[in-house]
């Protein structure tokens, strides 16, 4: 916990600094929700979207933020706009007109269970990326 999940569409697969974007996110996520925990990441391209509008808004991503409950919906919000803000810094300036970007802030479910061998971890707390 957190876990999080950014959608992309595929014509960033390119030019979308996953490593980087992970980096800022991660710590920005930490301290906006005094999380004890360490962020999860997933990444998925997707390489069909379907939309209303112009092919050229098929520029998306959408990230997913799921937390343990007790943040208030103030935290959220502005957890939201800060790492909506940052999403944007990915986007190339070409395709920046036409992106739709986003970002849920949610709790997770009373079922969610952990098991994670960093589950107790407070030292170094620099991302490491795997893709």
């Amino acid at each position: 916990m957190p876990h999080l999940t950014v959608d992309y569409s595929i014509r960033l697969a390119a030019v979308f600094d996953r490593a980087a974007f992970v980096r800022e996110l991660h710590p920005l996520v930490i301290d906006l929700t005094r999380s004890a925990g360490v962020c999860k990441t997933f990444f998925r391209a997707a390489d069909a979207c379907v939309h209303d509008g112009s092919d050229e808004a098929s520029t998306f991503v959408h990230v997913e933020i799921g937390l343990l409950p007790g943040r208030s919906e103030e935290v959220k919000a502005r957890l939201s706009d800060r790492v909506l803000a940052l999403t944007a810094t990915c986007i190339p300036a070409a395709m920046a007109p036409w992106a739709v970007l986003s970002v849920e802030v949610r709790d997770l479910s009373r079922s969610y269970r952990l098991r994670s061998p960093h589950r107790n971890r407070t030292t170094d707390r620099r991302p490491t990326f795997f893709g």
